[in-house]
């Protein structure tokens, strides 16, 4: 089932048709030797709704896992550039290359791969809820040509709000959010119910493009008292904007990655996105490598969670730190 092309003379890194000028192709090797003349090439797909830090770290992830696994792979990596409507035919694309395995990388690149294709291999990492976006029926069970890695840590948004309630004075927190996007509905929902149950009211401002991002924050300006953005793949590509206004009104910025802390956020219960790309990447080898079909592969959830804690984005949004989390947290300066 899997295309196995023989490599016949030596090459670098070979291009990839566009799709609208957002595409490129990447080889997992630029040199041959004689010595690995008749060593197998796998094509691989790799779609994306866009590209921010989680994202990405994500990918270098997954390549990392299958060069660790001793595969020779050539990618095809095509961005949809944050607008839904290019997923589809690059997944289309895909189909008609051929390749030996689709890499998705969110919820909206996997829920248009499996669309296009029944039979191709897909594997997908930085989806949140793979049940509710009718990827797969069960996490144990798949049942299906597609598989992965998620990044909802199931105690990840319990543990945020906790944290919320529980040391700071405010108890009102904005959400921003992308309601078309399957996965951040899913996070709201998830953090209605933990803020219910802390005592938390919360007050939203949805977008559509990341163009809406800092409108929608200073929307919240005298509403909300906190700020928490979810791993909403439109609102984090516009991340800046939110830090900006949080900065300049004193309104501390929860997220929920760790890559967002790094980038001016003030704390996440997150993990590392490269450890889910890698561990997705680990599938894609078993799959690649003829030993496991996507069905014989449960969904995992990220391995560890950890607050981290972003002092200099601390100071800049005129936050206290506090002596006790020194026991809670890392830092970052």
């Amino acid at each position: 089932m899997i295309n196995k092309l023989k490599m016949l003379t030596a090459v670098g890194i070979t291009s990839a048709f566009l799709l609208a000028g957002c595409g490129s192709d990447e080889a997992g090797s630029s040199t041959e030797t004689p010595e690995n003349d008749s060593k197998e090439i796998f094509k691989v797909g790799a779609t994306q709704i866009t590209e921010h830090p989680s994202l990405d770290a994500a990918f270098e992830g997954f390549k990392k896992a299958l060069a660790d696994e001793g595969l020779e792979v050539e990618y095809d990596v095509q961005s949809a550039q944050g607008d839904p409507n290019n997923n589809g035919p690059i997944a289309q694309k895909f189909v008609g290359d051929g390749v030996d395995l689709i890499f998705a990388n969110s919820t909206p690149s996997a829920q248009s791969a499996l669309n296009a294709t029944r039979d191709i291999p897909i594997v997908f990492t930085s989806v949140t809820d793979p049940i509710g976006a009718e990827l797969v029926k069960s996490f144990e069970n798949t049942e299906g040509n597609v598989t992965g890695t998620v990044d909802n840590h199931p105690e990840a948004i319990p543990n945020t709000v906790e944290f919320l309630a529980e040391h700071f004075e405010g108890k009102t927190v904005g959400l921003i959010y992308n309601a078309g996007e399957q996965n951040s509905v899913a996070q709201i929902d998830i953090a209605r119910q933990a803020g219910e149950k802390a005592g938390l009211e919360f007050v939203e401002a949805t977008v559509s493009t990341t163009a809406e991002v800092k409108q929608a924050a200073e929307s919240l300006i005298g509403k909300a008292e906190l700020f928490y953005v979810l791993t909403d793949n439109t609102v984090v590509s516009g991340l800046d904007a939110v830090i900006m206004v949080a900065n300049e009104n004193n309104i501390p910025l929860f997220v929920g990655e760790l890559d967002s802390v790094a980038k001016g956020g003030f704390a996440a219960f997150g993990f590392n996105y490269e450890d889910i790309g890698y561990e997705a990447g680990l599938m894609a080898a078993q799959i690649l490598k003829g030993e496991k079909q996507p069905s014989e592969l449960p969904v995992q959830y990220p391995q560890n969670l950890k607050l981290v804690i972003n002092k200099k984005a601390a100071e800049e949004m005129n936050i206290e730190m506090k002596e006790e989390w020194d026991s809670l947290a890392e830092y970052i300066e």
